[in-house]
């Protein structure tokens, strides 16, 4: 090979290397472009649940900071049905570029995957992007029945197993299985009473039908305060500010009653990260600030910031540890 032909054939795989390094470059400038000019257009935040529920209010509160943060507006789409699951497959299939996001909550993520078999994987038909908050669950039992803590009700409820019916809003949503969770644990033998909706059950159990219920704190607060029900324990770690005299589950004697009716955000699965670090890093600032704060104290809601991963890995661990209560309960897996 010549001089001339040599100095062409090291021009030509110089241009090749070039050209590969920019190859690999290009992507990531994509993604960082895409990111710095995300959003320029209206984002649909899909709510899996009815307006006026828990869902629709953590919803609203978002959008309106969200728009204001982000400078384009953040749109709620209340599709309910199927426990969340059809929100939930409309969300995995949406194109993932940061324009269709969804509040993924207990149900969605948490109790609905651990305890129906193949309905969608929580982990990897999503993107995991931000924790907003939880409010824990209460304990509650109707104001006839005599009884003034979980030891007396453990004790009343094998003495009267036809007496202490327990209402819930569906089979596997987080009210039935931490029932079944204390169940479990202490023996009792109470029998679940399904509903279509924890205030159905409320209105049962004033008429005197049920005698129980564990709901969400925002749900049970309101019959605690007028006097309908009797607040037994709380979940969680610690008492609640709104409750500050009645007990949690630990300090009455019963480990492991850390269920929280939670709320977050997630995407479509593979949405790129520089969008999803963007999202997650405008929610957290949201979070902190004194009016959304206020508001989510005002649902009993406590702020729960934390990066996509961690929110990943709570996500797991709440499907593992519910879909464990479930097979010990004998909770039929559809």
């Amino acid at each position: 090979m010549s001089y001339l032909q040599l100095q062409r054939a090291y021009r030509f795989s110089c241009t090749l290397k070039v050209g590969a390094l920019l190859l690999m470059f290009v992507p990531w400038v994509n993604a960082q472009d895409l990111a710095l000019s995300y959003p320029n257009k209206p984002v649909r935040i899909i709510a899996p649940q009815a307006p006026g529920g828990g869902v629709d209010l953590v919803g609203r509160i978002l959008i309106d900071q969200m728009r204001l943060a982000m400078g384009q507006p953040f749109l709620l789409d209340n599709e309910a049905g199927a426990g969340g699951a059809i929100a939930a497959k409309m969300t995995s299939r949406a194109t993932p570029d940061g324009y269709t996001l969804m509040i993924g909550y207990v149900a969605t993520h948490g109790t609905t995957p651990a305890v129906k078999k193949g309905i969608y994987d929580p982990i990897k038909d999503f993107t995991a992007i931000a924790m907003l908050g939880g409010t824990p669950n209460v304990l509650v039992i109707n104001k006839n029945l005599p009884v003034n803590n979980l030891g007396e009700l453990v004790i009343y409820a094998k003495e009267h197993p036809t007496q202490t019916d327990y209402g819930t809003s569906g089979v596997g949503t987080l009210n039935h299985l931490l029932m079944e969770q204390f169940k479990n644990l202490t023996g009792m033998t109470s029998q679940a009473i399904a509903y279509r909706s924890i205030g159905q059950a409320f209105t049962d159990s004033i008429g005197g039908h049920i005698q129980i219920i564990f709901p969400g704190l925002s749900a049970g607060l309101p019959h605690i305060r007028n006097g309908s029900f009797k607040a037994l324990a709380v979940t969680g770690e610690t008492r609640h500010a709104l409750l500050p005299d009645v007990p949690t589950f630990k300090e009455s004697g019963y480990e492991g009653f850390n269920g929280l009716t939670w709320y977050g955000i997630v995407g479509p699965p593979k949405l790129p990260d520089a969008i999803r670090n963007k999202l997650n890093v405008e929610i957290n600032k949201i979070l902190s600030l004194p009016q959304v704060r206020k508001s989510f104290s005002e649902q009993a809601l406590n702020i729960m910031p934390m990066s996509p991963k961690e929110f990943e890995n709570y996500i797991q661990l709440e499907v593992k540890h519910w879909h464990e209560v479930a097979v010990t309960s004998k909770i039929a897996l559809e």
